[in-house]
């Protein structure tokens, strides 16, 4: 095939709305999913404010949402997004589900950077006097994020991964490129670019998170 000025424009708008929704959805599931991560870790049994019953319940229904695959709880988000967005296709319908799935992920991942923080860094802000909100946003937060951000990459690479399987739902971007414009119109070439960006965007938000980790570990200093 040839790349004419509309195909041209075409995978320029795919790698917009590819961007649109990963960022945007992340920044929303980040919204819901890291205060989620702090508060496991707060209530656990071991935390600085335990509520073992909360807990519990919270786990369940984090685990609950994880264990779904990702385009079946597309299929069944797909109303909410219908009465939000007022529609069930196109990028902006895509960030309900793509934020409804990312969020229980980035609680866990939130989850498992705050549990790395030697307990011992808690207990010396404790008998310093600081309570609970001080420990969280003077203690716990900063002294893991360069995990944060590692995990942040993680997480919006998976995003990323989640919006490409948005496609085959009439979500845009570019995998909605490479399923419907290459797959189903037999075109390889076309579909192997869209393949091809989308790993290419994959590995500038890995090596950003990589780098910002890095600037942010006091211990490299």
């Amino acid at each position: 095939m040839t790349f004419d000025a509309s195909t041209v424009e075409m995978i320029k708008t795919g790698i917009w709305e590819t961007v649109y929704m990963t960022f945007l959805s992340s920044f929303l599931a980040y919204v819901i999913g890291l205060p989620l991560g702090v508060l496991l870790v707060v209530i656990d049994e071991d935390g600085i404010r335990p509520v073992p019953w909360l807990h519990k319940i919270l786990g369940v229904v984090i685990n609950l949402l994880r264990s779904v695959p990702f385009l079946i709880l597309l299929f069944i988000v797909l109303p909410l997004s219908k009465l939000i967005i007022g529609t069930r296709i196109g990028s902006p319908a895509m960030i309900v589900p793509l934020t409804i799935a990312a969020a229980p992920y980035i609680a866990r991942v939130v989850e498992s950077s705050l549990r790395e923080i030697d307990a011992g860094v808690i207990e010396a802000a404790k008998s310093m006097g600081a309570s609970n909100w001080q420990i969280i946003w003077k203690v716990l937060l900063p002294e893991c994020r360069p995990s944060l951000l590692v995990g942040a990459a993680l997480a919006v690479t998976t995003i990323l991964s989640y919006s490409a399987m948005a496609g085959f739902t009439g979500g845009g971007g570019l995998g909605a490129i490479a399923i419907n414009n290459g797959y189903y119109r037999n075109e390889p070439f076309l579909m192997w670019v869209s393949v091809v960006l989308l790993v290419v965007l994959v590995q500038i938000i890995q090596e950003a998170g990589m780098r910002l980790s890095r600037l942010g570990d006091k211990r490299i200093r």
